[in-house]
């Protein structure tokens, strides 16, 4: 096997990894509003909810986060494509100029340079968001325990 094969499937399968820890993140997140939700049913609104509404924020930013992750990973393979295109000179819209073509792949060079950042920031932040919706739910269930003890 190749070098290059041997890189092609190891950039495969990191993707591949990728993803499901995406997916995964994103699961648990839409799990996790929908348990404090169930877990929150029927509690008359008052200041003791904070956490958890704050865990349920946390949680939909986590999800919006991952979302928007594979958004922008499906955005630099789309720019990639494109690049290829160009190199090739299959681009649809292919300009004549060699000078027009140079500026053209530095643009999608460029934007696939911003989407595969944001794409990143947001695989970080996704998963900080979801352990910083843990946190606020744990508070919220150490506060509702300190509240419901009977003073003695």
């Amino acid at each position: 096997m190749a070098l290059d094969d041997k890189l092609t499937d190891l950039h495969k399968l990191h993707a591949a990894g990728q993803e499901k820890y995406t997916y995964f993140v994103l699961a648990a997140s839409g799990a996790s509003i929908a348990f404090a939700v169930q877990k929150t049913e029927g509690l008359p609104l008052s200041w003791w909810l904070v956490p958890a509404g704050l865990a349920v924020l946390s949680w939909a930013a986590s999800f919006w986060l991952g979302v928007r992750a594979i958004d922008r990973v499906q955005a630099t393979v789309v720019a990639n494509h494109a690049l290829l295109q160009l190199q090739q000179g299959t681009h649809p819209t292919q300009p004549d100029h060699p000078q027009l073509v140079q500026a053209a792949k530095e643009g999608v060079l460029q934007a696939m340079t911003v989407n595969s950042y944001q794409a990143n920031t947001a695989y970080v932040w996704q998963f900080r968001m979801l352990l910083a919706g843990a946190a606020f739910f744990v508070a919220w269930r150490a506060l509702e325990m300190y509240r419901i003890t009977p003073a003695s």
